[in-house]
């Protein structure tokens, strides 16, 4: 078992014995999806400790989506769930980079690259650098936009 799955497994007997619902159903919904993730295709594999990061980010992206969809069709009770369950994913993922870390990430991946001359048309490139080093710690739509703006 890797690192992150022995942690979420600890975490959640933890939160059984402290009677902390949500937390407990959070780590058991991310744990089957790793279980999941771990058994899909033609023969059971174990998960890289970066394997079950994306299953984390994954199952943490659609909370942020459902939560945002929620909020939007008025259902505030079930956008507050989604809310919550997305805090205890958070405790997971590594340190969220901010709007200054993203923007000088791009500067340095826009020089790396040499796309600031093929303007709008280096997104891709500069996008194929950046995507590895942010993954996990910033969304891919607000590093995408901030690439866009810097190259345009």
């Amino acid at each position: 078992m890797a690192e992150l799955k022995e942690r979420l497994h600890a975490d959640m007997v933890a939160s059984l014995k402290a009677r902390d619902s949500v937390r407990t159903s959070t780590l058991r919904m991310v744990l089957t999806a790793i279980t999941e993730a771990e058994v899909s295709g033609k023969a059971a594999k174990e998960l890289t400790a970066e394997q079950e990061l994306d299953v984390v980010i994954k199952e943490a992206k659609k909370r942020r989506e459902s939560e945002e969809a929620y909020a939007d069709a008025g259902r505030t009770d079930l956008a507050d769930k989604e809310r919550a369950e997305a805090e205890v994913l958070a405790d997971y993922l590594p340190q969220q980079l901010g709007e200054a870390e993203i923007a000088e990430l791009v500067r340095e991946a826009i020089a790396e690259t040499g796309a600031a001359e093929l303007g709008p048309r280096g997104i891709g490139k500069v996008m194929g650098v950046l995507t590895p080093r942010t993954k996990g710690k910033a969304d891919g739509g607000a590093v995408a936009a901030e690439v866009k703006r810097q190259l345009t």
